[in-house]
């Protein structure tokens, strides 16, 4: 009977995608724009540090998708949104454990650390701050949002802003010369 349980929380995340969905934490449009971003960047060979960003916040995005889901369906244990976030990543960095993307000796660094991982860090705060940005504007608009779609655009332009950002950052650093 437990083992069912906890098989629903392991299969959650996926069939939550499938199922429409009201309006959320964090909305299924820009999980799926997260996503486009992630794809997009990987197709286009753009740096490890940029697809980074959007893994980032990939995971910053379906952890909250999935805190508000399970706290819509009252499901509730000890620790709940640490255990989630904890999940998130983990499954992502032991992907690219696997696929030797991070971790290996010939992972690509930045400033001595893999980039993918640097990334990851960076668009998760990226994300988090355009999060919280997004909620502290609608509560300064008494609840409202100042313009369509508010909650997509202002994570997702911070998101644009760090990747410029890196994009110029792993462009122009001196130290890759060196292999640091």
């Amino acid at each position: 009977m437990k083992i069912k349980k906890y098989l629903k929380l392991l299969v959650l995340p996926f069939t939550a995608l499938l199922i429409p969905l009201k309006t959320l934490a964090v909305c299924p449009v820009c999980t799926l724009a997260v996503i486009g971003g992630v794809e997009l960047s990987r197709w286009l060979g753009v740096d490890d540090t940029i697809s980074g960003i959007w893994i980032g916040a990939l995971i910053v995005s379906l952890s909250l998708w999935t805190i508000n889901w399970l706290r819509k369906k009252n499901i509730r244990f000890l620790f709940r949104k640490i255990i989630v976030f904890i999940f998130y990543y983990a499954i992502t960095i032991l992907t690219l454990y696997w696929k030797k993307m991070v971790f290996y000796p010939n992972c690509s660094k930045i400033w001595g650390y893999d980039k993918l991982i640097v990334g990851i860090v960076f668009g998760s705060i990226a994300f988090t701050i355009g999060f919280l940005l997004n909620e502290w504007l609608k509560k300064k608009n008494n609840g409202k949002v100042y313009f369509p779609y508010q909650r997509v655009v202002v994570p997702i332009v911070l998101l644009l802003i760090a990747s410029l950002i890196f994009h110029f950052i792993t462009k122009c650093d001196p130290l890759q010369k060196f292999g640091l």
